[in-house]
C-alpha cells in the first residue's frame, strides 16, 4: 500500500486530531487544484489544501479539504452503515491508546473487547471516531 487517503471539513481539525490523538507527525503540507486533479478526482472545480501525516512506523495518512467537500456529503456515522469504511491500528496498549485519543477531545465507539474466536483470538479491539466521523480501529494483540 502507498498511503490512505481522507476528505476532511477542517484541515487544521484533522492534523490536530492525527498528531495530538494519534500520535503522528506532519511530514508537510500544501495546495493543489486545477485541471489534473479534475481529471485524477472527477471532482468538479477540485481546490484543495492537503497535509500529510506519517505514524510512528512512517504510514503515510492523506489529508484532503476540498474547497468544495461541504456541499458534496458526509462520512457515514455509523461503523455498520453502507459505504463506511474505517482504518485499524496495532497498538502496544489499546487503553492508553484510548485515554489518549479521550484526552485530545475525541471520541471512543464501544470498549475494548477481545475477539472471542480464530486466529486472531484474544487481541483487543475499539472503535474511535475523528474528526468527520472517520473511523479508526485499535488493535492490541494477545501476548
Amino acid at each position: 500500500m502507498d498511503h490512505t487517503g481522507f476528505s476532511v471539513a477542517s484541515l487544521e481539525e484533522a492534523i490536530q486530531f492525527w498528531t495530538e490523538a494519534m500520535g503522528f507527525d506532519l511530514a508537510r503540507q500544501g495546495e493543489m487544484g486545477g485541471e489534473f486533479l479534475r481529471e485524477a478526482t472527477g471532482v468538479d472545480d477540485p481546490r484543495c489544501r492537503m497535509a500529510l501525516v506519517t505514524a510512528p512506523n512512517g504510514y503515510p495518512i492523506e489529508l484532503l479539504e476540498y474547497s468544495t467537500g461541504s456541499t458534496l456529503g458526509e462520512t457515514p456515522r455509523s461503523a455498520g452503515a453502507i459505504g463506511a469504511a474505517h482504518i485499524a491500528f496495532t497498538v502496544t496498549d489499546i487503553r492508553r491508546a484510548i485515554a489518549r485519543v479521550e484526552r485530545a477531545g475525541w471520541a471512543v465507539k464501544g470498549s475494548p473487547q477481545p475477539i472471542p474466536a480464530g486466529p486472531r483470538r484474544g487481541t483487543l479491539v475499539a472503535y474511535i471516531s475523528g474528526p468527520d466521523g472517520i473511523t479508526i480501529e485499535l488493535m492490541q494483540p494477545s501476548v
